[in-house]
Order: structure tokens, then C-alpha cells, then sequence
């Protein structure tokens, strides 16, 4: 394979201070209510490996005893 195939572009590259780059309250702030619950959703959908049309087993049951 060549080489030069897969390069870095580092002309995208910001450089931001630590306080700017973790400033996360002003870019939600400007989005509106359906873009951050679907951005949440969307999240959700990654961390367990799911698609939006994946079928939910109901058949999965678990008991618990109290003490």
C-alpha cells in the first residue's frame, strides 16, 4: 500500500488553552433542545451497540431476594 495513503491533514489542527477546550456549557448552550437529546441519544446508542430500529428482548428477567 502506499505510503503517503494515510497522512495526518494538520492544517485542521486549533490550538485551544485548557479552560477553552474544556468550556462545554457554551457549546450546548447554543444548540437547541432536540439536537442535545438527540446527541444524547446518540451517545446512549454507542456505549451499548445499538441502532435505533434494534428490538429490545423483554424476555430477559432477573429476581432479586431482600434480606
Amino acid at each position: 500500500m502506499n505510503e503517503n495513503y494515510y497522512r495526518l491533514d494538520k492544517s485542521i489542527v486549533a490550538t485551544k488553552t485548557f479552560s477553552e477546550a474544556d468550556d462545554h456549557v457554551s457549546y450546548w448552550i447554543d444548540k437547541t433542545e432536540d439536537e442535545r437529546l438527540n446527541a444524547a441519544c446518540s451517545i446512549i446508542n454507542q456505549i451499548f451497540g445499538v441502532t435505533p430500529n434494534t428490538k429490545v428482548d423483554r424476555r430477559v428477567k432477573s429476581k432479586r431476594k431482600h434480606k
